[in-house]
């Protein structure tokens, strides 16, 4: 049985904590770009690009992968209720802000937004076989690459993915193609569990180690981090911009 810290599943808070890392790195890097530390286009090209795809389908399919081991007994409405109005209501902190800051490329479909509408449209998924599941998160990674409908070039529809023109964004990640890795997520979690019924099976025993604990803190708390960290981390090199 895989250990769990406080009723959680210590592996799964550890992975969110690593994609935590990642996101901090990947917008620490994109800061310095903007205040010009490092040359303009660092972070849109090469590594740093592939990196920030990495990043967002990592957080996807840990959504798809949680959503599965949280309700594969039954949908539980009101705990899945109350997360999805905090990452929502988070989604509205965050394009509110941003239009504040920066009008023209503010986030009104980004990562945050991604994961309720994943969150939500994954319930109708989790009874499918995983060999299923993961085909069609293959067709909805892929169908951006083949289908767009100028029929949907409105803000009505930009979440869809499929227009042939949206605004710019500091942060899009919409459903085509970004929902295929919540539904790998699903997929993955499912045949985990057909083959190893007992390795992700919550329980009340918490792992008492320091070491856990820490490595896991990030990864239970990773939506107070992530609308906390950018303004941190702005503040810092601003500041360090100033006095050097």
């Amino acid at each position: 049985m895989a250990q769990t810290l406080g009723g959680r599943i210590l592996a799964i808070d550890v992975a969110r904590t690593v994609a935590i890392f990642m996101m901090v790195t990947f917008h620490f890097t994109y800061d310095l770009e903007m205040f010009g530390f490092i040359p303009g286009g660092t972070t849109t090209h090469g590594f740093w690009a592939l990196f920030a795809r990495t990043t967002a389908g990592s957080f996807l399919f840990l959504v798809g992968f949680s959503l599965y081991l949280a309700h594969r007994q039954g949908i539980g409405w009101r705990s899945f209720g109350r997360r999805l109005a905090k990452v929502a209501g988070a989604a509205a902190l965050v394009s509110a802000g941003t239009f504040l800051v920066m009008p023209n490329t503010f986030v009104y479909f980004g990562i945050l937004h991604s994961i309720s509408v994943a969150s939500l449209l994954g319930l109708a998924f989790l009874r499918l076989p995983a060999v299923v599941t993961l085909l069609l998160g293959v067709a909805v990674i892929a169908l951006p690459n083949y289908v767009s409908f100028p029929a949907l070039n409105s803000p009505f529809f930009y979440w869809t993915g499929l227009s042939t023109w949206w605004p710019p964004s500091i942060d899009y990640e919409p459903v085509f193609p970004w929902f295929g890795p919540a539904l790998f997520g699903i997929g993955a979690a499912k045949a985990l569990t057909a083959l190893l019924p007992n390795a992700l099976v919550p329980s009340a025993a918490a792992v008492q180690g320091v070491l856990a604990r820490t490595i896991a803190f990030p990864g239970r708390h990773s939506l107070v981090i992530y609308l906390a960290h950018q303004p941190i981390l702005i503040s810092l090199i601003w500041a360090y911009d100033m006095l050097s």
